[in-house]
């Protein structure tokens, strides 16, 4: 199973988004890394300079967040969706873009159950139920 680093996650986005500026090669996934900092330039001063970012402390202080977990999110959902893992996340991404209509407000309502479901995982010791996520983003995806 792949376990990258704090350094390595905030080392692979800066890279790419170094890539992407200079119009150098890239593999798959920084591609779609690109495309997920492109959404977000509040983030782009954070991955100008990939040794501040590794050294930063994100503590949540004066209402910024992280990142570089965002982001790992925004490329954990996408990759979630492109194999439909848990099953039907899939289709419930789909359903809430259409709602929301759009990719990017989809990604980040969805982003409050993953999250949600991490932290119980986490509390509780047990291991991730994929089922109550996907049942949380079809919520989104039905109500209002």
């Amino acid at each position: 199973m792949f376990n990258p680093s704090q350094e390595d996650v905030r080392r692979f986005f800066c890279a790419a988004h170094q890539k992407a500026q200079n119009n150098a090669p890239m593999e798959a996934i920084e591609v779609l890394a690109a495309q997920w900092i492109e959404e977000h330039p509040e983030y782009l001063a954070d991955l100008a300079d990939a040794d501040a970012a590794v050294a930063r402390v994100y503590d949540g202080q004066g209402g910024q967040s992280n990142p570089f977990l965002h982001l790992s999110m925004h490329l954990s959902i996408s990759e979630q969706c492109s194999i439909d893992q848990p099953r039907g996340i899939r289709q419930a991404i789909e359903l809430l873009t259409h709602k929301r209509n759009s990719l990017h407000e989809a990604h980040h309502a969805a982003m409050d159950c993953l999250g949600r479901m991490l932290w119980e995982a986490q509390s509780s010791g047990r291991t991730p139920d994929g089922d109550s996520y996907v049942a949380c983003v079809q919520r989104h995806a039905t109500r209002d």
